[in-house]
């Protein structure tokens, strides 16, 4: 059975400074070796695309016929939303979503987050029913491939990446969420920060072949 992936990448570093980058080209070496025509990708680099901050405009767009179906978004905002409905496209045509990012400042790159504020939309990925909120997508899982200058054990409050990713994803219905996370990547600090890179990219590898064997 095909997979289809959407790779987002929240990173702009060039390859030879980035961890969370280096974790990525492992997985996605693996994928493509194992999967071969079986598995599309369709990656989004966010730097070369950058998404707008959400505005007012596309708030609109998409929050208004919720309140009003028989509202009719103006011109103005129709074009507001056009990121938000070619990023939408993509999501919905994936299985799985894979996020290339470094966790900066304890969190996603503002990058990151405006991207998701441009999918996670009513009418785009999501709808509300009569149960509440309903997936238009298939996504399954989510492949977070990570990197932080310094080490954050589980629960550790200042850790607001992963948590993050798991609550808004999962408001629309996406529970799976699993980690290769390069943490301690300033040697300054963590003079095993090579070794903690490695363990990431060993992760990384065994997720990849975890979801070329599915």
């Amino acid at each position: 059975m095909a997979v289809n992936i959407l790779h987002v990448i929240a990173n702009p570093k060039p390859l030879k400074e980035s961890a969370s980058k280096a974790v990525s080209e492992e997985f996605i070496s693996v994928v493509r070796s194992r999967g071969g025509s079986k598995v599309r990708i369709s990656a989004v680099d966010l730097y070369r695309s950058p998404p707008p901050f959400y505005s007012y405009d596309v708030y609109r767009y998409f929050w208004y016929p919720v309140f009003d179906p028989d509202y009719a978004p103006t011109a103005r905002e129709k074009k507001a939303a056009m990121y938000a409905l070619k990023q939408g496209r993509l999501f919905n045509a994936a299985d799985v979503l894979v996020l290339t990012t470094p966790m900066w400042n304890f969190g996603p790159p503002a990058i990151l987050k405006a991207w998701m504020d441009q999918v996670l939309a009513p009418g785009l990925t999501f709808r509300i029913g009569a149960g509440g909120v309903e997936p238009l997508h298939r996504i399954s899982r989510i492949i977070l491939l990570c990197a932080s200058g310094g080490a954050y054990g589980a629960g550790d409050a200042r850790n607001c990446l992963v948590p993050m990713v798991k609550a808004a994803f999962g408001f629309i219905g996406i529970r799976e969420v699993e980690v290769a996370w390069a943490d301690g990547q300033n040697s300054f600090f963590y003079k095993d920060s090579a070794l903690r890179k490695t363990k990431a990219i060993q992760t990384a590898k065994a997720l990849a072949q975890k979801l070329t064997t599915a």
